[in-house]
């Protein structure tokens, strides 16, 4: 990923849109009169790779970034940086299907900042992600090497220039992270030591526990199953049962209501009979006591009372 074109616009001299390009892939090197403009192609550089540090760019606050602090009626700063992206094993993590990327900047009166890639708003961390992947980190202190260090660096032992290009290339950035990293493990596997003590100690002997209630409920709830099954099945016994009983019962009744009829039949034809021989009793006293008055045949008569009063008794 290399530069192809830097987009400049109200940004520190440049008031109007300014579009540099032709920068070569090796070394470029920028020159002209004193005030030209120079030194604000390189902060637009390092404002768009996300610089921190002002003092970097001779400024005290972003607001010193917009061409003259906004008093010509520039109210905001921009600077976009085109970088050809076709060298695939140099491209970002994650933009390796572009063939171009486009990081822009912007800022505007008040001190408020926003970052586009390819023209589609992203957070700062996002914009800095994709710098440090291709080791372009800006806010290291050895990243950029200016004027008034060019002869300290000269004079910097072996050791120091390889940790300035450490630092510069972006590695130390990384064994910094892998020991934070080390840590973060570190401090998750003594929680983890201390979860599975947990669970070990408190937790599975509760889940056992509850693994125990829960049989039990479940041997509960089969035993109350089969008692209610019975239970039915008691029932529909004694329902058939007790049917039965009733039926036989039943005709039990009919036989003594049909016997009752007959008594009661019987009755009312004794009755019948009684009443004739009441009857015949009442005129034969009345025969009789004529006969008496008429002294003749009273003999006769009584002996056919007592012959109806003995076929009574036999029938």
């Amino acid at each position: 990923m290399r530069i192809v074109e830097v987009i400049i616009d109200g940004f520190k001299s440049y008031a109007v849109r300014t579009v540099i390009s032709g920068w070569d892939e090796s070394f470029n090197s920028i020159t002209g009169l004193n005030g030209s403009g120079k030194s604000n192609i390189l902060d637009s550089i390092c404002f768009v790779l996300g610089i921190t540090n002002m003092s970097t760019v001779r400024a005290q606050n972003l607001q010193d970034l917009i061409y003259k602090r906004g008093q010509a009626g520039v109210t905001k700063a921009s600077v976009t940086i085109v970088f050809d992206n076709r060298d695939k094993s140099k491209s970002p993590i994650g933009f390796e299907e572009y063939a171009s990327i486009s990081v822009t900047r912007q800022i505007v009166l008040g001190g408020t900042s926003k970052y586009l890639i390819n023209g589609h708003r992203a957070q700062q961390q996002t914009v800095q992600n994709l710098f440090q992947s291709v080791q372009l980190n800006i806010n290291n202190p050895n990243f950029l090497i200016m004027q008034g260090r060019i002869t300290k660096v000269l004079n910097m032992k072996p050791v120091e220039i390889l940790s300035m290009i450490e630092e510069a290339a972006g590695t130390r950035m990384f064994e910094d992270r892998k020991e934070k990293a080390g840590k973060t493990m570190a401090k998750k596997e003594t929680k983890v030591r201390e979860i599975e003590g947990l669970l070990k100690e408190e937790i599975e002997p509760k889940l056992e526990k509850l693994r125990g209630e829960k049989r039990a409920f479940l041997d509960f709830q089969q035993t109350q199953s089969d008692l209610e099954r019975l239970t039915r099945l008691v029932v529909a016994h004694d329902y058939l049962k007790n049917g039965e009983r009733l039926r036989l019962a039943g005709e039990e009744f009919d036989n003594k209501k049909r016997k009752v009829t007959e008594l009661e039949n019987s009755i009312a034809r004794l009755k019948g009979e009684i009443s004739h021989l009441e009857e015949d009793v009442k005129r034969v006293k009345a025969l009789r006591e004529k006969e008496l008055r008429k002294g003749g045949k009273f003999q006769a008569l009584e002996d056919q009372v007592k012959t109806h009063s003995h076929e009574m008794t036999d029938g």
